[in-house]
């Protein structure tokens, strides 16, 4: 799906924070989504959550530097962060270039999965959103 200039993957839950979540196998893969890696612009820096520590949903878990500004990533689900993407450090142009694939910041073994789903939007209801988003603008 797409809105505007903005690719929207129909298989991921979005929040109003601009980042997603791929529940992959009772793990969740989350990233930030195209529309947040173009307002960004060049990310230069990545700074993310330590592997074994906790999140908690809508809660800042780490930041995105670019040229233009830094901004807190927030994590769309609770639980203990599994795994980060290691080659972000030296590539952070990775979230640029590819915000829902190579360019995944955590994966997270969520807490309350079922609830915290809930309170994110689909596909469908993340367009709706950046619509609104566009207009305003």
């Amino acid at each position: 799906m797409k809105v505007d200039d903005y690719d929207i993957p129909e298989d991921l839950r979005y929040t109003k924070e601009h980042t997603w979540v791929r529940v992959e196998d009772g793990k969740c893969r989350v990233g930030v989504t195209d529309y947040a890696q173009k307002a960004l612009h060049d990310v230069v820096f990545v700074e993310l959550p330590q592997v074994g520590s906790t999140t908690e949903q809508l809660k800042a878990a780490g930041t995105l530097e670019s040229v233009k500004a830094v901004s807190d990533f927030f994590c769309p689900v609770s639980g203990e962060v599994l795994e980060v993407n290691t080659a972000l450090p030296d590539n952070p142009e990775l979230v640029n270039n590819s915000p829902y694939g190579d360019g995944w910041l955590a994966l997270i073994k969520p807490s309350n999965l079922d609830r915290e789903l809930e309170n994110l939007m689909d596909a469908e209801g993340y367009g709706a959103f950046l619509k609104e988003i566009i207009e305003k603008k």
